[in-house]
């Protein structure tokens, strides 16, 4: 691919009888190049450390989180019943063509942003934006919705075990939407979530420190909490009820409007939030030894463990108890005591939580790589990509995303925060899923340690239809929302992003330090020079001084 210090571009300067505005939308338009990407790549100042099982683990604590603990109960007691089990399995199959796309696409840019890379190096910066901005709405609200479910086990877990009754005054988030009105309402008596508030700073300072301290925590409570649902799965097991499962397939009636066919279609858009955490791994590329092979494993690996997982914990809890019972903030624990088998819902209240703080730890890591990256590119405001000197860690981005995450958290009911975030990752599956077909056509000699089986179409085509027939079936609301967090990105990126892209802004002379480069070789500055515009855009050479 690079050749020396070489890369090409197609943000090519203005050219001669090319208008203004024609110059300008080509901008936006413009592809960050594979070669550009591998220097930057190459230049990067984060620690190599994770290994294949670091990678695996990080995706099984990514994703095993509320969408398992939570909302899993939600799913089956208003949307779907039994078949629940249903709604997992299409939700898994969709994640599964996507995780497909990004093993495929992480072995060819193994390289720091995820999704945002990716479309910056397939459709342009424009879109690179878009899906950047879009990531940010899944890390950023998906951390603070897995804290909400952190200090709603947090309290359950206090009550029975110790009976010991924490008041919702500082456990609940004191606002909530009213679908009726399209309103928020404030709730009576509660000011402010703390625990939810409180583990999220505690994991911000986590991510400071150091990526290896951060697996490491990770790896340990992954570990505990793949242990529990197995000892739930297995206890569980004795006590299922084969009546529970009848009618496995509820149709409407009541206020239970959303069953039948339509109920697991959208039983899936919202047991979907269970599979989020297999991207973000994706977003750690750029510390990951080997990532050209261990990025593939981890994310198709930690999703296949999870499957798995999931479909043998709802099939047991539907078979414990009603589904109409399980509508409750703790679903599996409230599923073992309505069993008499109080010992099983607090050993599950304490891997819930503890799932939930791994699940935090990954998102949030996850959100921190991807402002890195569109920090690091120009696109937000460069100063915030700085490296610790002794952590290398992006440590001013991490402060602001935790801290925003943490008040997030505090405020906002689940609801609202989990399908912002559903949708937003659909968003950024489907674009993925494209992006597999544009790179075979457009850069088809690129090594691939991870190709998708079946050849450039099948796998990206049907993943893009599943992730179509997701978004179909989410709430309007959320789609409104979406486009309202898309309008204010889009806000941000015409005032400022446009004016600092460095890919579109690389007629000023860039001086690197040996430092920056990573090259002991290197004695002297390096400049960056405008050498030749071309149809494929400009050629910038690289020289030493």
């Amino acid at each position: 691919m690079m050749k020396g210090y070489t890369f090409y571009t197609s943000g090519a300067p203005q050219q001669p009888g090319e208008s203004k505005w024609k110059y300008r939308i080509r901008k936006l338009f413009t592809i960050k190049t594979l070669d550009k990407i591998e220097f930057d790549h190459g230049t990067s100042a984060l620690n190599r450390t994770l290994g294949a099982w670091d990678v695996i683990m990080l995706g099984i604590g990514g994703i095993i989180g509320t969408g398992i603990f939570v909302l899993t109960g939600q799913a089956a007691a208003y949307n779907a019943g039994p078949a629940v089990i249903f709604s997992f399995i299409i939700s898994g199959i969709a994640s599964a063509f996507a995780a497909l796309s990004y093993s495929e696409i992480a072995s060819m840019i193994p390289v720091a942003g995820s999704a945002y890379t990716y479309t910056y190096a397939t459709m342009g910066e424009l879109l690179a934006w878009i899906i950047g901005w879009d990531l940010i709405l899944e890390y950023l609200f998906g951390s603070a919705s897995i804290a909400l479910g952190f200090s709603e086990y947090f309290v359950h877990f206090f009550e029975h075990a110790f009976k010991i009754h924490i008041p919702p005054a500082w456990t609940v988030a004191p606002l909530i939407y009213n679908e009726t009105t399209s309103a928020f309402e404030k709730v009576p008596g509660s000011y402010f979530n703390v625990p939810a508030f409180a583990i999220t700073i505690f994991l911000t300072i986590i991510l400071i420190i150091g990526i290896r301290e951060s697996a490491n925590f990770n790896t340990l409570i992954v570990g505990i909490k793949v242990l529990i649902l197995v000892i739930f799965v297995i206890a569980g097991s004795t006590k299922i009820n084969t009546a529970n499962y009848k009618p496995f397939v509820p149709q409407n009636e009541g206020k239970f409007t959303e069953f039948g066919f339509t109920g697991i279609l959208s039983g899936a858009t919202v047991v979907f939030f269970a599979y989020i955490g297999f991207d973000a791994v994706s977003t750690t590329a750029q510390e990951v030894k080997n990532p050209q092979i261990n990025l593939p494993i981890g994310i198709i690996g930690s999703l296949a463990i999870c499957t798995v997982l999931y479909i043998a914990v709802s099939t047991v809890m539907t078979g414990m108890v009603p589904f109409r019972e399980l509508g409750s903030p703790a679903p599996i624990s409230s599923a073992a005591e309505k069993n008499n088998m109080r010992w099983l819902g607090i050993i599950v209240d304490l891997g819930a939580m503890l799932g939930l703080v791994s699940g935090n730890l990954v998102t949030l890591l996850a959100q921190t790589r991807i402002f890195y990256s569109m920090a690091h590119d120009g696109l937000l405001f460069t100063k915030s990509s700085k490296i610790h000197p002794r952590f290398k860690t992006p440590y001013i981005i991490t402060a602001i995303t935790g801290i925003f995450c943490a008040i997030a958290s505090a405020l906002l009911p689940i609801d609202i925060l989990t399908q912002l975030t559903s949708v937003g990752t659909l968003f950024a599956f489907l674009l993925v899923n494209v992006g597999v077909v544009i790179l075979r056509i457009y850069a088809p000699d690129v090594p691939r340690k991870f190709k998708v089986p079946g050849g450039p179409y099948l796998v990206p085509i049907i993943g893009s239809a599943f992730d179509i027939l997701l978004l179909a079936s989410a709430h309007k609301a959320a789609i409104e929302r979406l486009f309202i967090w898309m309008a204010v990105g889009l806000l941000i990126y015409f005032v400022y992003g446009v004016r600092n892209s460095k890919v579109n802004n690389n007629d000023n002379v860039r001086e690197i330090s040996k430092r920056e480069t990573n090259d002991p070789n290197n004695d002297g500055v390096i400049e960056m020079i405008n050498v030749v515009g071309d149809d494929d855009g400009s050629k910038f050479m690289l020289s030493k001084l």
